[in-house]
Order: C-alpha cells, then sequence, then structure tokens
C-alpha cells in the first residue's frame, strides 16, 4: 500500500525541521522576525523547496525579512542536510505566502456583506413591505 506522494512527504519534514529551528531560536539573524511557514513545496524530482511563509508587517518589513532569509539559506540548507535523511539536499528558495493576504481579503468582504445583510434586514423590520409608502398615496 502506497503511503503517500514522496515529495508532499518530504517538503512535511523539511518544514517541521524549520519550524523548529526557527522556534528555539536556532537562527541568529535579527532580520528573521516572527514568521510563520505555510507550506513546503518539493519538485517531483526532490532537486527544489520552495517554502513559503507569512509574517507580521508591512511591505519593508517584508523585504527585510526576504533578505534576512536568503542570508540564512545555506544554514537552513546545511540543517535540512544533517536532519532529514535525503540522497541530495534540494536548493531552498523563500517566497512570501501571497495565499493568506488574499484569504484575509476575503474573509474581510464576506464580513462586510453579511454585515450589511444584517443592515437591510433590519431596515426592512422597520420598513413593513405591505405600509402604504408617499408615493403611494393617490
Amino acid at each position: 500500500m502506497a503511503q503517500g506522494f514522496r515529495p508532499d512527504r518530504v517538503g512535511d519534514q523539511i518544514r517541521e525541521e524549520l519550524s523548529e529551528m526557527l522556534a528555539r531560536g536556532q537562527v541568529h539573524d535579527p532580520g528573521i522576525g516572527f514568521i510563520t511557514l505555510t507550506r513546503v513545496k518539493v519538485s517531483a524530482d526532490l532537486q527544489v523547496a520552495h517554502i513559503f511563509y507569512t509574517t507580521l508587517g508591512d511591505a519593508a518589513g517584508r523585504r527585510e525579512t526576504q533578505k534576512a532569509l536568503e542570508r540564512a539559506t545555506p544554514f537552513f540548507r546545511r540543517q535540512i542536510g544533517s536532519r532529514v535523511r535525503l540522497r541530495r539536499v534540494p536548493e531552498i528558495e523563500f517566497r512570501f505566502d501571497e495565499a493568506v493576504q488574499h484569504q484575509d481579503r476575503i474573509e474581510q468582504i464576506l464580513r462586510d456583506l453579511k454585515q450589511e445583510d444584517a443592515h437591510r434586514a433590519e431596515s426592512d423590520i422597520q420598513t413593513p413591505l405591505d405600509a402604504p409608502r408617499d408615493d403611494d398615496s393617490r
């Protein structure tokens, strides 16, 4: 019985190891602030790992975090090589995960629509449909 798609399993292992390193403060670059690793996508040949992350802050803070992650990439790659049993350690590329921002925007739109519907329902209760209006007074 198959145990799953190997790149997905390797990606999960890489994400766990990197998350542990970041949580324990093993990376001493002050540019790497509070980040969350959202997912790791490993190519089918296990040669490249795209690591998606999110961080708090504005665009300037994101650029600084990206630069710090690029500086720390060789360290991460060495650590992955010693912690995960692979014949060849994949190249690591960090990418900011735009999907989280899109999800937040969609959730905000849905909240706004819900408030708008509630406001509309409230105004409908205050003015019943069968009540005479000013333009119906003929």
